[in-house]
């Protein structure tokens, strides 16, 4: 076996063959690298891979070709089948010479990601990932060749028809989509031939084990098919034709259903046990707080998909599986708005709600997940376009599945009455999305703080509390009430409004802050980017908080029974600019920092502890100041809010948005240019030269 899988890869190198199909790999690997990776400063390699992928529809075909066809035609099949050496060993030694050939291109390629990590972070574990499933594909597809080689006599015919094969399984996908979006028999059984699903999934960092096992049972299948094939013509000439004829068909049907049985039985495992997900972000994977939840369900819950099976965002369809393998009292069911284009309205009446939205329903209630929702965006202001920064499909689940199993929902009211700004924008889906009923409050209209409240907020006021709005909040504050309060810079007096926050013996500074250090603002010296202090309440805060507008606070460390913990403070360059109509620079009359702007106190009384939580910016909880440092003041929100949650309910799980990573590659202009001179040109020209060389010499002799 071994000497005839020398031969075999001899001859490849012998002929144009080999060098030809190396280099046109090699060159279209080249073309899509320097533009994705080095052009554009891309770190995925994935996408480079698979943009080479449809060049095996040519070029498989005309590396195996010749791999049986050839021997039939000129008849030396019959040493084939005369040789001391099996079929078996025979037809695995021609394959595995031809996809010697290819594993030296793949080879080659693995360099790649290691050239680029010169020029920035590389997530290696993906992009290797998505080397072994851009190999696994190609193998596959040298098996197909392989074995449509040894149904006739003719190269032409055979690459032909090998060309045919590969096509079709390249546009399975499609072909089941066009019969039915939602799948049936039909789709299912052709499904089977579709080559690329289970390579996409390795390309998006996943080890999957049932594409692994996908590829290597169709591999199989195929060198299996090849060699029942040269096993028929050697019986054909005996006498026993008829009944080794059956045998030989019976063998092939045996084999395909083996096939299909291994395959049906890998992916009846739950995917947690299938794929490793290995993208740096976790992107599809759950994490220990939703597999708590899911595994302390007790009641049925299932999750309406408003769009066919067959057109949904792979992301979202793989964390959907991950959450029906984690219970089984999560079913997922998918219907087609084009055959059931009502069906959201029994849930809601909100006609904004786009295909691929989510509805979660329990015997309790239901909630409806706009697809809006599962992914974050942000502004590029170089390009004034959106661009999607993260994915929150696994913090909307939990968040709707935690909501329609609990009993009771927490409430949190928010003051109305004194130009106060309401939650708006991602901030107020932020509160929802904490499984927390959002009332409104004006004092007015009430005698004191409902029982209830969780927690008050008080966001931005502009004009002065009445005493009497002002001696309610006290009341609410010393029976262990909690305040998330925002400010707002005004020249009205807010003596009232402040006496709540003298309670916590903070102290709002006149004036509105300004930096002197050009490092802690953007743009404006109003324009604020505070130090993010280390506590809970900004762990994971990667970069920037922006912080417009700023009223300065300061607090007395003496005052009794009172705690503090910074959470954002400015340079010692800061100052309070006490008169904004004149010049912002810096004068005698103006008040000198460093202040607070981020503030949480804890008032310890005889039988309970009152806390406030207080941000000197009402602006910095909007969306265009969050999309101006990529949803670091919304993590800061969605902290602080959570940490007013019962630690006992279900609601106090909020599972953060997981970020896209953005790095880019750095890469000097030279360097660009020198792979795209090396990759595309040099190394192809220089291998196929060589093989040119090679083949003329042995022509002549």
């Amino acid at each position: 076996m071994r000497a005839i899988w020398k031969r075999e890869l001899k001859s490849y190198f012998q002929t144009v063959t080999g060098w030809l199909f190396i280099a046109a790999t090699l060159a279209l690997f080249g073309l899509y690298f320097y533009v994705y990776n080095m052009y554009y400063g891309s770190t995925d390699i994935s996408s480079t891979l698979s943009a080479v992928t449809f060049l095996f529809l040519v070029t498989v075909p005309i590396l195996t070709m010749r791999t049986l066809a050839e021997e039939r035609k000129n008849k030396t099949d019959q040493l084939i089948l005369t040789s001391p050496v099996s079929v078996e060993k025979v037809v695995l030694a021609k394959y595995l010479a031809t996809g010697t050939v290819f594993t030296i291109s793949v080879a080659v390629m693995c360099l790649a990601p290691l050239i680029m990590s010169a020029y920035g972070n590389v997530a290696f574990a993906k992009s290797y990932v998505g080397v072994l499933g851009f190999w696994l594909y190609g193998m596959t597809c040298i098996a197909i060749g392989t074995f449509v080689s040894s149904l006739t006599e003719s190269i032409v015919i055979s690459a032909v028809l090998t060309f045919v094969f590969l096509f079709v399984g390249y546009l399975m996908t499609g072909i089941t989509n066009l019969i039915s979006q939602n799948g049936n028999m039909i789709t299912k059984i052709l499904g089977c031939y579709d080559l690329t699903k289970h390579m996409d999934m390795l390309m998006q960092g996943i080890l999957d084990v049932s594409g692994i096992v996908y590829y290597i049972s169709m591999i199989i299948l195929f060198l299996f098919l090849t060699v029942q094939s040269i096993q028929k013509r050697r019986w054909s000439m005996s006498s026993k034709k008829l009944k080794l004829g059956v045998f030989s068909s019976a063998m092939v049907v045996i084999g395909i259903v083996v096939t299909v049985a291994v395959n049906l039985v890998v992916n009846a495992l739950p995917s947690s046990i299938t794929s490793i997900d290995l993208t740096a972000q976790k992107m599809y994977s759950i994490s220990d707080d939703t597999k708590e939840i899911l595994h302390n369900l007790d009641e049925d819950v299932t999750i309406y998909v408003l769009e066919a099976e067959g057109n949904m965002d792979d992301t979202l369809a793989t964390t959907l599986k991950r959450y029906e393998g984690e219970s089984s009292h999560i079913s997922v069911e998918y219907k087609d708005p084009s055959v059931y284009p009502n069906f959201y309205r029994d849930y809601t009446d909100d006609t904004s709600i786009t295909r691929k939205s989510l509805i979660v329903e329990s015997s309790k209630r239901s909630k409806v997940i706009n697809y809006s929702n599962i992914y974050e965006t942000s502004i590029d202001y170089s390009t004034y376009s959106s661009q999607t920064t993260g994915y929150d499909g696994e913090g909307q689940l939990t968040s709707a599945i935690s909501y329609v199993t609990s009993d009771e929902m927490p409430v949190i009211y928010e003051l109305q009455g004194h130009g106060e700004t309401a939650l708006n924008g991602d901030f107020k889906d932020a509160v929802e999305k904490a499984n927390v009923t959002l009332n409104s409050l004006n004092l007015m209209q009430a005698d004191s703080i409902p029982e209830d409240a969780q927690a008050l907020i008080i966001n931005g006021p502009t004009s002065d509390f009445s005493s009497d709005d002002a001696s309610k909040v006290i009341d609410y504050i010393n029976k262990g009430g909690k305040l998330f309060v925002t400010l707002s810079y005004t020249d009205a007096d807010m003596s009232n409004f402040y006496s709540v926050l003298n309670e916590f013996g903070i102290t709002a500074v006149d004036g509105m802050v300004m930096e002197s250090n050009t490092g802690s603002y953007y743009q404006a010296p109003y324009y604020l980017l505070p130090n993010v202090e280390s506590s809970a309440l900004t762990s994971g805060v990667d970069g920037y908080v922006f912080t417009p507008y700023a009223v300065g606070l300061t607090y007395n460390t003496d005052t009794e029974n009172v705690t503090y913990t910074p959470l954002l403070t400015t340079s010692d360059a800061a100052y309070s600019k006490t008169d904004t109509t004149s010049s912002l620079e810096q004068t005698e009359d103006d008040i000198t920092g460093p202040f607070t702007v981020g503030l949480k106190a804890e008032k310890t009384m005889d039988d309970t502890i009152a806390d406030i939580l207080v941000y000197s910016s009402m602006s910095m909880f909007t969306d265009d100041a969050d999309s101006m440092v990529s949803g670091n003041n919304l993590s800061v929100f969605s902290k602080s809010i959570a940490s007013y949650i019962p630690e006992d309910s279900s609601s106090a799980v909020v599972i953060p948005v997981k970020e896209y990573d953005s790095s880019t590659l750095t890469v000097p202009a030279s360097v660009v240019i020198a792979s795209a001179v090396i990759g595309i040109a040099v190394i192809p020209l220089l291998l196929l030269a060589i093989g040119i060389v090679i083949w003329m010499r042995r022509r002549k002799k």
